[in-house]
């Protein structure tokens, strides 16, 4: 009876932390740039003193989706999205370079470029300001053209270029920030055959349709896991009532 309790509860258990993931997931089928996180259930072995008779079905992640989302068009000078394969580089929270796809780009008060998360965009020689213009236009390349304040349009002046990166996507792994990282902690240097296009973002890749199945199946398997710890508590009180007839 004690194993079918405690594989009924070590399921119930990694089936809420799969469904924390689907949860995420589904929070951000909004977000621009994001890759919809992965995960599948293992069968590992409990380890311990004793023979290895009881397994647990465990949740791990198994990487991320590289499939790009849809790319939609804004109108804005400072949106750019990514086409194909690599990265926007930016300044984490905490000081290290991490990796984004989320190309809806905003000027703070201070004149700092950065991404919606506040995270400062790299460029040749580290975070991007940009000076007070009257335009600011995004090459596909990622250079930075600006018609400073009180200009006429044809003084055009090239003040950056964002640091754009292809490390290569298994090279790659998310943050607790929502950025990616090099796995070993390296800088990748920038990547002169990175495109991006000026007026569209990239929107998440996370299909919603899809999710929600998903999140309805797990609620099931739960419910299952759930009944079957009740099975053998009832099962227990039977066994017990029938040693004191006895």
């Amino acid at each position: 009876m004690d194993r079918s309790v405690y594989v009924a509860m070590t399921g119930a258990t990694q089936i809420m932390r799969a469904q924390d993931e689907v949860a995420h997931n589904l929070a951000n089928a909004n977000t621009t740039g994001f890759k919809a996180e992965l995960s599948a259930f293992q069968s590992l072995p409990v380890q311990g003193d004793g023979m290895q008779t009881r397994i647990n079905g465990v949740a791990q992640g198994t990487g991320w989706d590289t499939t790009a989302g849809a790319q939609m068009q804004t109108g804005n000078d400072l949106d750019v999205s990514v086409q194909g394969d690599g990265w926007i580089a930016v300044q984490g929270a905490d000081g290290n370079e991490g990796y984004t796809r989320a190309g809806n780009l905003r000027i703070n008060a201070d004149g700092l470029l950065t991404d919606a998360r506040g995270n400062a965009v790299m460029g040749g020689g580290g975070p991007i300001t940009i000076p007070q213009a009257s335009s600011v236009k995004i090459g596909s390349d990622g250079t930075i053209s600006v018609v400073p304040l009180g200009e006429s349009p044809a003084t055009i002046a090239t003040t950056d270029r964002i640091k754009l990166v292809n490390p290569g996507n298994d090279q790659l792994t998310y943050g607790s920030d929502s950025l990616m990282h090099m796995k070993d902690g390296s800088t990748p240097q920038a990547d002169a055959n990175v495109r991006v296009a000026s007026g569209a973002i990239e929107s998440s890749n996370v299909n919603p349709s899809d999710v929600l199945v998903k999140m309805i199946s797990l609620s099931r398997e739960f419910e299952m896991q759930v009944r079957s710890i009740k099975t053998a508590d009832e099962n227990a009180q039977s066994a017990s009532k029938l040693l004191q007839v006895g």
